[in-house]
């Protein structure tokens, strides 16, 4: 039989954000944000559940609070509108295309019954007569003290911390020409922002809906449900045997149950002494007949441990109900969505029901309003603390609105997010400073990862300069073209510390950079150096500086330096009678001789390009072949820290970083731990961040600089795989100061990947309470970028030499090639 929807919808209107049913019930309505999959520990479940017990408490007799979670696959799309996409961004865009990710939806609906409304079975629902007539009757006492409560209700489960709730207003519910309500939506199964688009519902044959066929299974009957449940259960994908790694007690039925479906939760709060006066009678009448059925004596049994237990410890009975609507347009594929639900319900240790004759009407009653026309026969008596366990704690990752940040990917399905590690961070006082410290072993990915975050920090206007030992930066560097300082026998390191740009100026803290240099060349580390010879090279330093402003033809480097000094500055020294004792000059050139023109060192401080390093946003300094040089490496660090300490101080307003790779250990052998040490205390004050990179374990322990320095002023942590530091992890998650969910998020990194993508996984934490592990996954240009493995960066190499050195087409090229498996050789 055929009938107009609008005959028989139960809703009347809505008024004041309230939603009034034709049987006088009201319903107020929030959307809730809830913590994300795989963040809560074993104490934060026991926490939210403790103040989901506490709200559900205050709610008023005749009331009913409905859970309703909408799951529904969703595809990636990208953004290619910004003119600003750089090429890795616009590849990134290209490979995320179309990934599907579960959208959620969570929607929390607290009705109101009106005096002498009569309880709802199968035989009586709305959805079964020719017209609704109101039985209850709302007045406004009822109505403000049931407002009052829902408010209270509210301020209870977001003073916890773990849920934020929006009351829904008119305009939530009715939908417009451009997308459909709440009402409509329900009605049918569209998607949050579509356009409303008119369907058939069809309860004849099953539940069919416009064009998808939907089945509803349940958790109404005590038998299906399991003997054990509490607010967490332990995810043994993610465990190990030193760890244990906790989920919701449903997320089954949730975030991980992987197709379109709706998780509905009810709990009705009646009379608490009427039901148990009811239950009471139940087990008298089961006491009768106990003699005749076993069964009959099992139920009287556990009627009476229900009763004890409510009188005992003063628990409040409610009836409840749980089921799981799931719907596709591929009638083929139920039978595999049915095996789906089946899994995750046997997950609970519960049975899956699939409801057939009494699906519609349990289907009706979730209509938004409409909670108060559910059948009470597919209910069961439980207590307030059994029946939260069944509600739905989790949402997926949520992607961050500042426009600073790195992508990453959801853990569950690799969709993207955008994740700040820096501003929003600091904002909401979840650090005091910028600063990371970065552990991961060889081949965890961690030079892979710090591509990533460096290359999206660049992209974002920053200024980097990275202080490495491995080449792991060269293909970013040369894709960006920035400036790259190396050294090989064919291509010496070469600087030019003297040289000072259009947009620069001779201040006290350039000549202090100069002078320390000089210092550092001419005086070994356990020599000291006197009042008169210090004054002697700040004369020595402005006089230069004067006649450079006054001879144009002159170029400032160390050579035309040492030639003034050898002229002009001796013959000034001798006009003021500076005794040999007060300054020795001739020892001053002689030692410092090796770096002019033939000397040795005469590459090192007279470089004519790469000159304005205050300026350029990308610098690399790669030590590898000279952190063991008495000479050279000294003086690089020097350079290094006074181009940072320029940045730092003179670009007001710009975000800036230093990354230092395992170089850290060489420069703190030099006598730069104290370098260190007041990069990590100070650079937050110049819109800064400091970042150490280490590799081992032991490093850690071993250092007092990473200790007490760089630990201690790191308000982010980020770990790679630790799987072979399992055993003596606990050393590491002392001194970082990890709490134990931290560490059982560390330990599960990379334990159960999804083989069909390739990614590694990481590990972040912000402060003290706040922590995620994301899959690192990018597109195949980016990998080509920041790949390490020789072959490969060879390979890319080979590739842009074709393109007469330009990265970026190389890579494209080479990229291309790889996808149609012309070039698998050596990769």
């Amino acid at each position: 039989m055929e009938r107009n929807l609008t005959d028989i919808l139960p809703i009347l209107c809505v008024e004041h954000d309230c939603v009034v049913s034709k049987q006088g019930d009201i319903t107020i309505a929030y959307k809730a944000t809830l913590p994300e999959l795989f963040t809560l520990s074993d104490k934060e479940y026991e926490a939210f559940h403790q103040a989901w017990i506490k709200a559900v408490k205050l709610l008023p007799v005749h009331s009913i609070l409905h859970k309703q979670d909408w799951f529904i696959t969703r595809s990636y799309q990208p953004d290619f509108t910004g003119t600003d996409l750089s090429f890795l961004s616009r590849s990134s865009e290209r490979f995320f295309h179309e990934r599907p990710f579960l959208e959620h939806d969570c929607y929390l609906f607290l009705t109101k019954k009106p005096a002498g409304r009569k309880a709802v079975n199968s035989l009586l629902s709305n959805l079964l007569r020719r017209s609704v007539v109101p039985e209850g009757t709302l007045n406004e006492r009822m109505v403000q003290d049931f407002l009052d409560a829902a408010g209270q209700f509210r301020r209870v489960l977001e003073d916890s911390g773990f849920i934020s709730l929006e009351r829904l207003t008119e305009d939530d519910y009715y939908s417009d020409d451009r997308r459909a309500g709440l009402l409509e939506r329900y009605c049918t199964l569209g998607v949050a922002g579509e356009r409303p688009f008119v369907r058939d519902m069809e309860f004849g044959n099953g539940l069919r809906i416009g064009d998808q066929y939907a089945q509803l299974y349940t958790l109404a009957d005590a038998a299906d449900l399991p003997g054990l449940c509490g607010p967490r259960i332990n995810y043994d994908k993610y465990g190990t045997d030193k760890t244990r790694f906790s989920i919701g007690f449903a997320a089954a039925l949730g975030q991980l149950l992987p197709c379109d479906h709706m998780y509905n939760q009810y709990l009705f709060i009646e009379d608490a002494q009427k039901t148990l006066q009811q239950l009471e009678s139940k087990r008298l009448r089961l006491q009768s007949l106990a003699n005749y059925s076993r069964e009959n004596a099992i139920a009287r049994d556990a009627t009476n441990e229900f009763l004890n237990e409510a009188i005992s410890r003063q628990r409040l009975p409610v009836k409840a109900h749980f089921n799981v609507m799931v719907w596709t347009d591929d009638l083929a594929r139920l039978k595999d969505i049915k095996n789906l639900v089946s899994s995750g319900l046997a997950q609970l240790d519960s049975t899956a029901k699939q409801e057939l004759v009494g699906a519609p009407q349990i289907y009706w009653a979730g209509i938004p309003g409409n909670e108060a026309d559910f059948p009470v026969n597919d209910t069961f008596d439980t207590f307030v603390e059994q029946a939260v366990c069944f509600l739905s704690q989790e949402t997926g990752y949520r992607t961050s609105v500042s426009p600073i940040g790195i992508r990453l990917g959801d853990r569950l399905t690799g969709k993207p997010v955008s994740v700040d590690l820096s501003d929003e961070p600091m904002k909401k006082g979840i650090i005091t400073n910028r600063n990371k410290f970065i552990l991961g072993p060889s081949g965890s990915g961690k030079s892979f990862f710090t591509n990533h975050m460096v290359r999206s920090y660049y992209e974002q206007g920053t200024h980097i300069v990275l202080v490495d030992v491995g080449h792991s930066y060269k293909g970013l560097c040369d894709l960006v073209k920035g400036y790259y300082f190396t050294y090989s026998e064919q291509n010496p390191i070469r600087f030019n510390p003297f040289f000072i740009g259009a947009h620069d100026v001779l201040d006290t803290e350039k000549k202090e950079s100069i002078k320390t240099l000089l210092l550092s060349l001419w005086k070994k580390d356990d020599e000291l150096f006197g009042r008169s010879e210090y004054v002697a090279l700040s004369n020595a330093l402005q006089g230069y500086y004067d006649k450079l402003a006054k001879d144009s033809s002159l170029f400032p480097c160390f050579a035309t330096l040492y030639e003034y000094l050898q002229l002009d500055f001796v013959e000034k020294l001798k006009h003021d009678r500076v005794k040999e004792k007060d300054f020795d000059m001739d020892n001053f050139l002689y030692v410092l001789k090796p770096y002019y023109k033939g000397g040795e060192f005469d590459y090192l401080l007279n470089a004519r390009d790469n000159l304005d390093l205050l300026h350029e946003r990308f610098i690399v300094f790669e030590l590898d072949n000279i952190k063991d040089h008495p000479i050279l490496f000294p003086a690089v660090t020097i350079i290094i820290m006074e181009v940072f300490i320029s940045k730092m101080r003179k670009l007001k307003g710009i975000r800036k970083m230093i990354l230092i790779e395992e170089a850290w250990k060489a420069i703190a052998k030099e006598g730069m731990a104290e370098y260190i040490k007041y990069l990590f205390k100070t650079v937050r004050k110049f819109f800064g961040e400091a970042i150490v990179v280490t590799q081992e374990v032991d490093d850690i322990i071993s250092s007092p600089v990473v200790k007490q320095a760089i630990i201690n002023n790191s308000d982010c942590k980020i770990l790679l795989d630790q799987s072979k530091y399992q055993n003596k992890f606990d050393q590491v998650q002392e001194l970082l100061g990890l709490t134990d969910k931290e560490k059982a998020q560390v330990l599960s990194i990379n334990k159960a990947n999804d083989p069909d993508r390739m990614y590694k996984e990481v590990f972040i934490s912000l402060g003290t309470s706040h922590s995620k592990v994301y899959a690192t996954e990018v597109s195949l240009e980016e990998y080509l970028t920041y790949t390490t493995e020789e072959s490969e960066k060879v390979k890319v190499q080979q590739y842009a030499q074709r393109y007469n050195g330009d990265m970026k087409k190389g890579i494209t090229a080479l990229a291309e090639a790889m996808r149609q498996g012309k070039n698998k050789e050596g990769l």
